[in-house]
Parts: C-alpha cells; sequence; structure tokens
C-alpha cells in the first residue's frame, strides 16, 4: 500500500510539474584550508598511525583520491613545481614558482581569491620564502631567490603570513627593510612565537626564525598547530570567506636525510594542525580541508617493527624524491570531488571551482 501511495504521489507531482522534483543543489564551501605534508607519502602517514596507535587526525577523512605528481619535464617534481602545480593549475619545471614553462608569471589561486575579496593566509614550518609558501604568493624564475621571493609578498594583500626567513625581510643584500614597508602597509610584525600566537592583530606576519626554524623536537616546537589556529581565528572574520595553505614543511627534510624518527616527529606535528583544521570545519559547516603532499621524499618504506608496540622500522632508496602518487583526502562541501585518480593540476581547478572563483 505504501508502495502504491509513493507511486501516485509521485505522478500528481510529475503531472502538476511537467516535470520530476529538481535534485538538490550542491553546497559550495565558503572556506578552503588545504594542508600540504611535505614529502608525505604512504609510509609516511602510516608510519605516523603506528606510533600514535590509529589515533591520527587524518584518519577522520572519508573522501580519499591521488593525484599524479610529475612536473612539465621531468617524472620526478619538486616542491617548486608540485606547488605551482596546486597553486595555478599549470605544470613547470622544477625550480619555478608560479611561472610557466616559459618563465611567464601565472596568477595564483591565493591572489585570485585576494582580489575577489577573500580573506587569504599561508603558514609554514620552512622560511616563508621556501618554494611551497613561495608558489602562492610570488613569481620569481628560481627557488633560490629567497629575496626576491620576499619582496614579491608586498604585490599582494595577504592577511597572514607565518613562517620563518626574517632575514630574507630584513637583512637584505640590497639594504632595504621589507618590515619596514608591511608595517607602513598596516601589518602587525612579530618575530617570536609568544608574540605571534598571543597578537588580537587583524594583518599579521610571523616571522619567528631568521631562516629555516628548527625541527619540531627543537625550538621550534608545536608552533605550527597553533599558528593553523591563529590564522583560521583571524581570516574566519570575513564573511565573504577566506583561503588559506598551511605547510608541514620537514616531514620532506626528514625524508632527505632519510631519519625515519625525524619524519615521524614532523608527521605527528603536521598531524595536529590537520586536527585544528578538521575541528574549525566541523563546527563552521562552510569550510572545505584538503590535505595533501607535492611528493614523496626518500622512497621511505615500512619493512618492520610492531603494531603492539608503536614502532616501525623503514629503509630509504634514495635521498631525494620519488615519482609515486600521492593521496589527497578532503572532508566538508565539495570533498566528494577530490576522490579518484587524477593530475595535481586538477587540484587548483577543484578549489576554484568549489570557491567559484575566475581568474
Amino acid at each position: 500500500m505504501k508502495n502504491c501511495l509513493l507511486i501516485l504521489f509521485t505522478s500528481f507531482v510529475i503531472s502538476c510539474n511537467g516535470k520530476t522534483p529538481p535534485e538538490p543543489i550542491p553546497k559550495k564551501p565558503k572556506n578552503i584550508i588545504f594542508l600540504i605534508g611535505d614529502g608525505m607519502g604512504l609510509a609516511q602517514i602510516y608510519s605516523g598511525m603506528v606510533t600514535k596507535g590509529d589515533a591520527l587526525n587524518i584518519e577522520r577523512f572519508k573522501c580519499i583520491g591521488f593525484h599524479k605528481t610529475y612536473s612539465f619535464n621531468n617524472i620526478i617534481t619538486d616542491s617548486a613545481a608540485g606547488a605551482t602545480a596546486f597553486s595555478t593549475g599549470e605544470k613547470t619545471y622544477n625550480g619555478a614558482i608560479a611561472v610557466g614553462p616559459d618563465s611567464i608569471p601565472i596568477e595564483t589561486i591565493l591572489e585570485t581569491a585576494e582580489k575577489k575579496g577573500l580573506s587569504t593566509g599561508l603558514v609554514a614550518t620552512s622560511s616563508i620564502t621556501h618554494a611551497t609558501p613561495a608558489c602562492f604568493i610570488a613569481h620569481v624564475k628560481s627557488r633560490a631567490l629567497d629575496e626576491d621571493i620576499a619582496s614579491d609578498f608586498l604585490k599582494t594583500d595577504i592577511d597572514v603570513f607565518i613562517g620563518g626567513g626574517s632575514s630574507f625581510f630584513e637583512k637584505r643584500t640590497d639594504g632595504k627593510n621589507l618590515l619596514n614597508d608591511l608595517k607602513a602597509k598596516g601589518y602587525e610584525v612579530d618575530t617570536t612565537k609568544n608574540e605571534i600566537i598571543s597578537s588580537k592583530a587583524k594583518k599579521l606576519v610571523g616571522l619567528y626564525a631568521a631562516t629555516q626554524p628548527d625541527s619540531a623536537t627543537g625550538v621550534r616546537g608545536d608552533i605550527l598547530h597553533k599558528a593553523t589556529q591563529k590564522c583560521i581565528d583571524i581570516l574566519s572574520e570575513n564573511q565573504q570567506g577566506f583561503f588559506m595553505m598551511a605547510e608541514g614543511s620537514q616531514i620532506d627534510w626528514g625524508g632527505h636525510a632519510n631519519k625515519q624518527t625525524y619524519i615521524i616527529q614532523e608527521m605527528l606535528d603536521f598531524d595536529k594542525a590537520i586536527g585544528k583544521a578538521l575541528d574549525f570545519a566541523e563546527k563552521d559547516g562552510n569550510t572545505l580541508v584538503i590535505v595533501t603532499a607535492d611528493h614523496e621524499t626518500g622512497g621511505f618504506a615500512i619493512t618492520g617493527g610492531s603494531i603492539k608496540d608503536k614502532k616501525v622500522e623503514g629503509k630509504f632508496i634514495s635521498t631525494y624524491h620519488t615519482g609515486v602518487m600521492i593521496p589527497v583526502f578532503a572532508y566538508g562541501p565539495g570533498a566528494e570531488n577530490f576522490t579518484g585518480i587524477y593530475q595535481n593540476t586538477d587540484i587548483y581547478k577543484k578549489m576554484m571551482e568549489e570557491l567559484g572563483l575566475k581568474k
């Protein structure tokens, strides 16, 4: 009887409207938090899971895909070409910072978002001028040009950026002090972790190391998840929405050094930042969180260990990057569009579409 009534009701709706009821319009996110674990492959992730006892925040994701990492002319990408793919949707040569194979600048998603009235931010556990964060705001031919990259931070009205690299802004070969220029543009400039985390500023520059910060177990400590939260707190004041990228930079450095302990410590530190992003997104309901890596580093493989004792034994095949596909984790409105296998450049295209942005 119930089935008959349902058929009659459906027929009535069709006869009255001339067509079936429309499908509900999928919800689009207002904000995107994009987290990059530099050098983070599946073994890096799983080593963190084993060590933590299967209690990582990254395990909270349900939508998972893979992206192909190769650069414009090399099956093995570097962080610059990888991040340029994420930030511009174009493959380029290794070492390029948001420029194409012809070295011509390409507008980044952060720059587009800023132009459209969204708030923007960058967080890293490297120098903020390092390859990955640089590719979202700077345009230079080589990742080695830290001072040129620092100069480009003054060309886009980014709201928050936190990382190392103060010397590239204030102790430059050209004698300029860009920190003064940033203050003149209305930024609060803080150079200690405590100042950064306690800041009440709406426009914040946090540079807590002269060049590259120490490791998570060293002087740097747990700044990453706190800086991620600070960035979210500031950017979420904008009712139009925001885009931010936060990088766990030194998972990669552990791979280059072939030190599994370093990898695991940095993986666990990065996962705390993932937790902050997911906690905000769950409460907010309008935020898409994406977690991935630019490439894997070291050819790290788990060859032994103990689940019971929460220990892993690993081996490496390289001190450089490898060319394997990399997982993509997504949560929130639009997360289902990040499943499957696709190019690294498609992450940019998917993010632009979800935010409704066009160049």
